[in-house]
């Protein structure tokens, strides 16, 4: 960080406050709350910096990736990053002023559209942090809409979502989460649903595919959801949206996702991509933003922001949400990416994707000791069952050059032995071969 003053000017600002230091300034905070002095090496010029941290570069390992479990890898056409690293982009921030930010509001605009087709839901905001954050502002809007205090959720909800939407509620008066069991099969149980929707259920929330990568029966249980009053929450993988069902074919009230699959890097897990969408009777109730298309006093077009339901705007303490931020490049990576593949395109990468993990499901269902735990139909990954714990299976294949997935056993009790496995387009017959071999050879 590029940090301007100078010691004298920090010595005149501390002067005209009436302290001598920095430490005289914060001695009413408790010594054991400040952060400790760092002791850093001296600054390094950027040669020396540039030479630093490609050192460092050269230490990371190439590994095949097979972790999935809510960021992906997709292949990205070198067209997405190429457009929106042009400077009009780059430099745009958030269309305060919509007049001058005529081309970023087209931008949001063409996002809401494609999203809107991609989930047959009637409205999209554009948009938000990420798709865990997402849920959560869709559960509390379902709150407020039916009065109600319980939201309900399926257990293979992402375990990071669950504990997103729970922080989000701890301090909301009466409202709490349940979660709703599974089958064998990996799903939902419908039975024991039936016996946990109530008079108090605000809303139920849907993933599917699931955490295991299973697909729902996303209208029997949308059914039963609406017969008891409540609301549905779909969360969605965009990328499955290629041949999967529409939350909108299936009468979902919102539905959310985590958009980083359509044309964005996993980059560590972030930024994240937040997608929202909702039922047109509910469009008061989301936060963030809506562009819309009015005409100028000369009749042209022109990109209004037709919605704003923001703290910072006049709502103030009525807003729907305190986020005051989107992910504006983020879901211009989005809508490049979309506008590039097209509805063909897309098909095809979903075919891929469930191709190629059916393809390594069944290579590795087959080797001695394994199997393919849940009997449901699954999208892009699935959980294998092992004879050792998954912790020992990731750690001997690192050693091959390969990420083996994701173990369960961090999150859910008694699948110590569980690994989530995700295969996308982007791996070869090769690839889910040398898997293969290398998972065989694990003692």
């Amino acid at each position: 960080m590029f940090i301007p003053h100078t010691k004298e000017d920090r010595q005149e600002m501390l002067a005209k406050i009436g302290v001598s230091s920095v430490q005289e300034l914060l001695a009413q905070i408790p010594q054991d709350l400040l952060y400790p002095a760092l002791d850093l090496p001296r600054a390094l010029s950027e040669q020396e910096l540039t030479a630093h941290v490609q050192a460092l570069a050269a230490r990371n390992k190439p590994l095949k990736n097979f972790i999935g479990a809510g960021i992906y890898e997709h292949f990205i056409p070198a067209a997405v990053n190429a457009l929106s690293s042009r400077g009009e982009f780059l430099t745009a921030y958030t269309p305060y002023q919509a007049e001058a930010s005529q081309g970023t509001l087209q931008t949001i605009y063409e996002f809401q559209s494609c999203i809107c087709a991609l989930t047959d839901m009637d409205v999209a905001t554009a948009s938000h942090y990420d798709g865990a954050t997402a849920l959560a502002e869709a559960a509390l809007a379902c709150l407020r809409i039916t009065g109600r205090t319980e939201i309900l959720v399926s257990a293979a909800l992402h375990p990071h979502y669950k504990e997103v939407l729970k922080t989000y509620v701890r301090h909301q008066p009466g409202v709490c989460v349940k979660e709703a069991p599974l089958g064998a099969d990996g799903t939902l149980d419908l039975n024991a649903l039936d016996g946990l929707l109530s008079a108090k259920t605000a809303c139920f929330v849907l993933a599917t595919p699931n955490f295991f990568g299973c697909l729902e029966q996303a209208e029997a249980v949308s059914a039963r959801v609406h017969q008891a009053g409540a609301l549905l929450t779909a969360v969605f993988n965009p990328i499955a949206l290629g041949v999967m069902q529409t939350p909108g074919s299936y009468n979902a009230d919102f539905a959310v996702a985590e958009g980083q699959p359509l044309g964005n890097a996993m980059n560590f897990g972030g930024p994240g991509l937040g997608i929202m969408t909702a039922k047109k009777a509910y469009m008061r109730q989301l936060p963030g933003r809506i562009v819309g298309i009015a005409k100028d006093k000369n009749g042209r077009r022109a990109f209004v922001l037709t919605l704003q339901a923001r703290e910072q705007h006049i709502r103030r303490e009525r807003a729907s949400s305190n986020i005051c931020s989107n992910e504006a490049l983020c879901a211009l990576n989005a809508v490049i990416y979309l506008t590039l593949l097209g509805p063909a395109g897309l098909a095809e990468v979903a075919e891929l994707n469930l191709e190629r993990a059916h393809q390594l499901a069944e290579k590795l269902g087959q080797l001695p000791g394994y199997r393919v735990k849940y009997a449901a139909p699954f999208f892009n990954e699935f959980v294998l069952e092992c004879p050792v714990p998954a912790k020992k299976i990731i750690q001997k294949l690192e050693k091959k050059n390969i990420s083996a997935g994701y173990a369960l056993g961090k999150d859910f009790k008694g699948m110590e032995n569980c690994l989530l496995v995700c295969a996308t387009e982007t791996k070869t017959e090769a690839d889910l071969q040398a898997y293969a071999d290398a998972l065989g050879g694990v003692k």
